[in-house]
C-alpha cells in the first residue's frame, strides 16, 4: 500500500513503524511491545524465530530491532551470569551515607563506582542512604579489601551499611511490556 507525500513514496508500514516520543518515552507499538518482551526471556532467538511468533518477516523484525537499539529502548544485549558459577559467594546491598549532599561529591562518586567491577549495580537513591550498590565478592575477606578502598578513595562518605544477601529468590532485568503497547 503505497501513497504520495509531499512527492515521495511512502510505505504504510514505515509510517506505523517509526517510533514517537510522548511523556518522555518512545512509542512502542504492539508488535515492538511483543519483541522487547520476547527477547527479554531470551536474547538468542533468531529473526526468524521471533518473526514467527510476532507474524512479521525476519527482515521486520532486524529492522525493529536496529530502531529499538539505536533510540535506546534496546540499552544491551547481554547474558546474566550466576555469581555462585564463578565464585563470586557473596552479594551485598550496601547504603553509602555522605557527610554533605553537593553537587561535584556525587559525581565524583558516580564515575568511581562505574569502574568498580565489585559493584553490579548502583543507585543514587532518595531518603536516609545516598546511594545503594549492589556488590558481590569472593569472599567477607575480598568484601573487607573492597570497602577499605571505597572509604579511602571517597572521604566525603560519612558511612556505610551492609546487607548481605541470605538468598538470591529473583535476579534480573525484565520489564512488563503489556501497558506499552496501548498507545
Amino acid at each position: 500500500m503505497a501513497g504520495t507525500l509531499n512527492g515521495t513514496t511512502s510505505h504504510a508500514w514505515r509510517r506505523r513503524s517509526r517510533s514517537r516520543v510522548r511523556n518522555g518515552a518512545v512509542e512502542i507499538d504492539k508488535i515492538d511491545a511483543r519483541i522487547l518482551d520476547l527477547v527479554q526471556r531470551n536474547n538468542r532467538l533468531s529473526s526468524e524465530e521471533l518473526g514467527a511468533k510476532v507474524a512479521l518477516s525476519a527482515s521486520g523484525v532486524q529492522r525493529r530491532l536496529k530502531r529499538l537499539r539505536k533510540e535506546g529502548v534496546i540499552e544491551s544485549d547481554v547474558s546474566i551470569i550466576s555469581p555462585r558459577a564463578i565464585g563470586r559467594n557473596v552479594t551485598m546491598l550496601v547504603l553509602i551515607f555522605f557527610e554533605r549532599d553537593r553537587a561535584d561529591i556525587i559525581d565524583r562518586f558516580k564515575r568511581g563506582i562505574r569502574t568498580m567491577t565489585e559493584v553490579m549495580s548502583g543507585f543514587y537513591v532518595t531518603g536516609q542512604a545516598d546511594f545503594i550498590l549492589l556488590v558481590t565478592a569472593n569472599n567477607m575477606e575480598e568484601y573487607e579489601h573492597f570497602t577499605r578502598r571505597l572509604i579511602n578513595e571517597n572521604p566525603d562518605i560519612k558511612r556505610l551499611e551492609t546487607v548481605v544477601v541470605l538468598d538470591r529468590v529473583k535476579a534480573g532485568f525484565f520489564l512488563p511490556m503489556g501497558s506499552l503497547a496501548c498507545w
